[in-house]
């Protein structure tokens, strides 16, 4: 049995006396608190980032690179200023595995709902791709509209590992039609990827040599040459250097 709001008695409402002594009524703390618990259920954050805030990100463990304080301190800015100085622009966070990108990408849109009543939503790239190709199976009650409505309607939508799904064309155009809507309703969107933020290769330097044909992926390969340069005008590149840590200080150990 839950304890009684003792500000408003579970009314919903905390009068209020001025000192001419008119009245009025305004939301109660209680009631915000339950509005932003369950904004914080439709973001369908993930359990294993749901303690992910700006409060627990710490960007100074060892001799860790100045870009990570240098990205805190925009995510910070990014919170406090939107949607005034952000308008519709989000972020497009870069960097190696294990650094802390979609910590602070959930962080931000955590504080978003909490701060200012965003409604956010977080969708796993590969896995949102996957929903929409089961939706093509006849006995899937779930269309491919339904899956996409949220994504695109979300005011706050974190992206996490663009470019994680081997490239086809379908998957090519289906990253189009995400970040082209979001584009033209100019919806602010957090994306965190693993492949430096730079041009394709030409094919004839892919298959120049064997050793080129061995060089890193760019996020350009993964996407397509069209779709990052649409990046370029709906996100501010955050990038993001340092050692994984999940190989360090979030290793997994028992006691």
């Amino acid at each position: 049995m839950t304890e009684m709001c003792p500000i408003c008695e579970d009314s919903g409402l905390r009068l209020i006396v001025q000192a001419d002594g008119e009245r009025y009524a305004q939301p109660c703390e209680c009631r915000l608190q339950v509005q932003a618990a369950r904004m914080l259920k439709r973001a369908a954050i993930p359990k294993r980032y749901e303690h992910c805030t700006l409060d627990s990100y710490e960007p100074g463990y060892g001799q860790a690179d100045q870009s990570l304080a240098a990205a805190y301190l925009m995510a910070r800015n990014f919170v406090s200023g939107y949607p005034v100085t952000t308008e519709g622009r989000g972020l497009l966070l870069t960097g190696d595995v294990g650094i802390g990108k979609t910590h602070l990408a959930v962080g931000i849109v955590q504080a978003l709902i909490l701060e200012k009543g965003v409604r956010g939503l977080f969708c796993d790239y590969r896995d949102l791709l996957k929903r929409i190709q089961e939706s093509y199976n006849p006995l899937v009650s779930t269309t491919e509209l339904q899956i996409l409505a949220p994504v695109f309607e979300a005011e706050v939508l974190v992206l996490d590992e663009l470019g994680a799904q081997k490239p086809t064309d379908w998957v090519w155009d289906t990253v189009a039609l995400i970040l082209n809507t979001r584009y033209n309703d100019k919806r602010t969107t957090l994306i965190t990827t693993n492949y430096p933020n730079a041009p394709a290769a030409l094919a004839q330097q892919r298959s120049a040599s064997a050793s080129n044909s061995m060089r890193e992926e760019t996020l350009g390969d993964r996407i397509g040459e069209r779709m990052r340069s649409r990046l370029a005008e709906m996100c501010v590149e955050v990038e993001m250097r340092g050692s994984d840590l999940r190989q360090t200080v979030k290793k997994a150990r028992f006691g």
